[in-house]
């Protein structure tokens, strides 16, 4: 099984802004996010993470003490000048552009191609492994959403039309078939103040 969790709440998620590859930490409540969504995942999972800090810190609090793998491939899109935009501040012939073409790239950034063609890579390189133990990667939005286009056999333009909350679980099967089992699991942070 490929359990694909998205990192805890940061200052900029809670701000509503693009977050990409600047490197900043959880929030308090991301922390305990993080906390309760470690609750949710299978035990003695192989752990692979973002080299981001939020990645990275959900991934130690949702499973302390487990030796965690970081894959470069699994980092956020790169949103260029648009790091720390909101998406009102885009103008609205690249919003449009962005919206409707998968190979737009914002400037200085990539493309959500770009990202569907390194998160691929990325599951290749973990499906006999999944295959035989569950694997857990600590991920962001866009290749989480990149990985469930894979998993649907779907273009890499789903990613508008899905939506992910933070700290979300999401699973994928993978043997013989692969199969889609869960997306947007939020119902460990409902839970998470009676812990």
């Amino acid at each position: 099984m490929l359990v694909l969790l998205r990192h805890g709440q940061t200052d900029a998620n809670a701000r509503g802004v693009l977050l990409g590859r600047s490197d900043v930490p959880l929030t308090a409540l991301g922390r305990r996010q993080a906390v309760a969504a470690g609750r949710a995942l299978p035990r003695d999972a192989r752990i692979v993470t973002s080299p981001l800090e939020r990645a990275r810190e959900t991934a130690a609090l949702a499973v302390p003490g487990a030796q965690v793998t970081v894959d470069d491939r699994w980092i956020e899109i790169d949103y260029g000048e648009y790091e720390q935009m909101t998406m009102s501040g885009v103008s609205e012939v690249d919003r449009l552009a962005w919206r409707s073409e998968v190979s737009f790239r914002p400037p200085g950034g990539e493309s959500l191609v770009d990202v569907g063609r390194r998160v691929r890579a990325a599951i290749e390189s973990l499906m006999a492994e999944a295959q035989e133990r569950d694997v857990v990667v600590v991920s962001h939005v866009s290749p989480i959403k990149a990985a469930i286009a894979w998993a649907l056999g779907v273009g890499d333009e789903v990613a508008w039309r899905l939506h992910l909350s933070v700290a979300a679980i999401s699973r994928i099967a993978v043997g013989s078939m692969v199969v889609l089992e869960s997306f947007n699991e939020t119902a460990h942070l409902e839970a998470m103040d009676r812990h």
